[in-house]
């Protein structure tokens, strides 16, 4: 089983694990080799442990916890897989919400957990008053037909400089934030 919950202190290794891993596996290629080697779980590991505890301006991270048969071969129940993280707008001339990270270990792409933890973040964000929600993806990640599939629109576009490189990024956005929530909503099997 796979279940959905706001983030507790204990899980912050599980995020960092997480954030390294995806990184390592959609960014190969985009990004150079050397930076993604660097990555460090314990560095991201304290990043996310501040940002649990950090509950300003909306700030919220969600965790994908696999449990019983859906546990990975050899690890512990309970493990965390995916996450997403977000609270207002860094911009918020484009929307008043924000998700700024949603990544799922390869293992679990493709059943239904991005989708249930965008809606995690898209609840908790309508809940503390956001109308609107976006976020930024970068233009080469594959992932980006994910958030068009919801159907966010493309709103924006813009290079950034990270890890000495120029790369572009584009940013999608749900306004209203219902119908995030509505292509989001449980789908009833049967």
């Amino acid at each position: 089983m796979i279940s959905i919950r706001r983030a507790r202190p204990g899980d912050a290794a599980g995020i960092g694990a997480v954030h390294v891993a995806a990184w390592r596996s959609a960014y190969a290629g985009m990004l150079p080799d050397a930076y993604l080697t660097n990555l460090s779980v314990v560095r991201h590991a304290a990043q996310y442990a501040r940002g649990i505890a950090d509950r300003s301006d909306g700030h919220a991270i969600f965790v994908a916890v696999a449990s019983g048969a859906d546990a990975p071969p050899g690890r512990e129940s309970g493990m965390v897989v995916g996450f997403a993280s977000g609270g207002r707008s860094r911009r918020p001339a484009t929307a008043e919400g924000e998700v700024e990270t949603l990544y799922l270990l390869d293992d679990f792409r493709d059943r239904g957990v991005g989708r249930r933890l965008m809606r995690a973040m898209a609840a908790h964000l309508a809940a503390v008053g956001c109308r609107s929600v976006m976020l930024w993806v970068l233009a080469a990640n594959p992932t980006r037909w994910f958030y068009q599939h919801l159907g966010g629109r493309l709103t924006a576009q813009e290079i950034i400089r990270f890890a000495g490189m120029d790369l572009q990024q584009m940013a999608f956005l749900w306004d209203p934030i219902d119908s995030l929530l509505a292509a989001t909503a449980p789908v009833r099997e049967g």
